[in-house]
């Protein structure tokens, strides 16, 4: 398979790397946005949200039970942050793996763009 995010799980291709398990692995974005900017994605590829089925959506969860643990060990859990996740072209997603940017460390804008 030719997924960047697969061949940066599986050391391919080096990363900075926030957290991992067995399910997920988190690593910081080679281009912040924010003082604080590190992505959460499955180990198993999903090409995007568009891709959830009952047999693998549980995933989400336990990204979702990780990513405030994170952002407590990272300093921004106390004043906030973004989770963003884009889909598909219009979306803007640029990677064809599910993944969550998490942002912090700034105060974030609305609307995004």
């Amino acid at each position: 398979m030719d997924c960047l995010f697969c061949k940066i799980i599986s050391g391919e291709i080096p990363s900075n790397k926030v957290y991992e398990d067995d399910r997920i692995y988190a690593f910081y974005d080679i281009h912040p946005e924010a003082p604080v900017h590190f992505l959460v994605i499955p180990k198993a590829h999903i090409a995007s949200a568009n891709e959830l089925t009952p047999e693998n959506v549980s995933v989400i969860a336990h990204i979702f039970a990780v990513i405030p643990q994170l952002a407590r060990d990272l300093g921004i859990a106390e004043n906030g942050y973004r989770i963003v996740n884009n889909c598909g072209r219009d979306g803007q997603q640029s990677v064809q793996h599910l993944h969550f940017h998490v942002l912090g460390g700034r105060s974030m804008q609305w609307p995004p763009g």
